[in-house]
């Protein structure tokens, strides 16, 4: 099988299978609406590459109660009494980022960017975050 192309939804809808199929198997797998043209992807493989590709670049300072922790770039940080502690709650805060990101910061001029970040935090669990930004798993 080779790439899998569908020019209207409805022709995708009617091979849906197919679609997510080819998806699965990492072919490129596109539905064409209107002027644009959406991949369909399967979703761990974009996580594995996103992961990959995007650095998290996390910045671990030592203070006198403990940790603080950040993404420099990013509008997301945490402190906690231990390192553990503070990882976890660097992981919420992204969480909730991803929220708000998705809630209404997407069209933000200084936001619209970071979807990379967000499809990676939104397709990854707690502790595939956690391997992200330390290097390590839970």
């Amino acid at each position: 099988m080779s790439a899998v192309h569908y020019d209207s939804y409805t022709d995708a809808r009617t091979h849906l299978k197919d679609l997510l199929d080819a998806a699965e198997k990492g072919q490129v797998a596109t539905v064409r609406r209107d002027t644009s043209t959406a991949a369909v992807i399967d979703s761990e493989r974009l996580r594995r590459f996103l992961a990959a590709t995007t650095t998290a670049r996390a910045q671990v300072i030592p203070e006198e109660s403990g940790w603080s922790m950040f993404l420099p770039g990013h509008p997301v940080a945490a402190d906690g009494p231990s390192f553990d502690e503070t990882v976890e709650e660097m992981i919420s805060a992204l969480r909730e980022y991803a929220t708000d990101w998705q809630e209404h910061l997407l069209d933000s001029p200084q936001h619209r960017d970071n979807w990379g970040l967000v499809q990676l935090i939104e397709l990854s669990n707690d502790s595939q975050l956690r391997e992200w930004l330390v290097g390590t798993p839970e």
